[in-house]
């Protein structure tokens, strides 16, 4: 049941990552720059781009249509619906309506249709073609986040992302073993949603992340950089959840959210800082091999799956 507090919280929790998401994407650039072992850009970097884009001109291209011109509010309101419904702080969803596992991952999709779309709307060959190489990756890298994630509702016997997170934390699961690979084969998607090497460079203009912003500026460029980076710490927010929901308060108290908000906090910079790591020690692979990577992941959730039927 909906309440005025779970309301309360759930708008809290996103607007605290939405304040967060340039910091924490300072952060992988950081540990990105510290293992090449250069000064690299501050921590504070992705807040002053962003606040010296907010006083540039906002440019049109002529040939754009209104996708063109929506996907960045549509993209942003999306995201923060998202992190509305995620059980971050505690160990149930706040907003329940949201916190459904079908109804989170279609939003995801509704983000990644006009974030495509806008590409091929903008009217330039080059984006058209990051939009369609955005669409590709994910057709690859959503069915691996589905089965895995309907593997573990069916483990806990509920599609909310909240009563799934409870039920691991509590032990209440039928397979320890689907359990986990399910959360390997989630994080190894989540890893290639967040636009990293080997798969995609999301700092690059040329590559597929950042393919169809290349007729954005301004304002406008601003919203998406912002989007995209709670976008990417949303997807964390969302794996840690499911499959790490230790530390949670499992009742709304003030000290109970607290200490849920250091453990996230905790979880979030290590897990960050393991993806810096795991990016910095492998190379850029062509973009047709990709889905030759994604079927590891794809194998692995069925894997997940058949531990699930055989019970182990």
């Amino acid at each position: 049941m909906l309440t005025f507090s779970h309301l309360i919280l759930g708008l809290f929790q996103a607007l605290l990552l939405f304040a967060a998401a340039p910091l924490v994407s300072g952060l992988s650039r950081m540990v990105r720059a510290k293992l090449h072992t250069r000064h690299g850009p501050g921590l504070l970097q992705d807040y002053r781009d962003i606040a010296k884009l907010l006083t540039r001109q906002d440019l049109t291209p002529p040939d754009s249509g209104f996708a063109f011109r929506a996907m960045p509010a549509v993209m942003l309101t999306t995201v923060l619906v998202i992190a509305m419904g995620i059980p971050m702080l505690t160990r149930f969803t706040p907003v329940a309506p949201i916190g459904d596992l079908i109804t989170v991952i279609y939003l995801f999709a509704l983000a990644r249709f006009f974030f495509s779309l806008s590409g091929i709307d903008s009217g330039s060959s080059f984006s058209g073609i990051g939009g369609s190489r955005e669409l590709t990756m994910g057709v690859l890298v959503e069915p691996v986040m589905l089965l895995s994630l309907f593997v573990a509702a069916l483990l806990a016997g509920s599609t909310n992302l909240g009563a799934i997170g409870s039920a691991i934390a509590d032990g209440h699961v039928r397979s320890v073993t689907a359990t986990i690979v399910a959360a390997l084969s989630f994080a190894y998607a989540i890893y290639i949603e967040l636009g990293k090497l080997p798969y995609d460079m999301a700092e690059a203009e040329q590559e597929l992340q950042e393919g169809p912003l290349t007729e954005y500026s301004g304002p406008s460029l601003a919203l998406i950089k912002w989007a995209m980076a709670l976008k990417q710490t949303v997807v964390v927010a969302w794996f840690i959840g499911v499959f790490l929901p230790f530390g949670s308060a499992p009742e709304m108290t003030f000290f109970g959210l607290l200490f849920g908000l250091v453990a996230f906090a905790l979880k979030l910079v290590l897990i960050f800082a393991a993806v810096g790591v795991v990016e910095n020690s492998v190379a850029r692979v062509r973009f047709r091999l990709t889905p030759q990577h994604s079927w590891v992941g794809v194998g692995a959730a069925s894997l997940a799956f058949v531990f699930y039927l055989v019970g182990l």
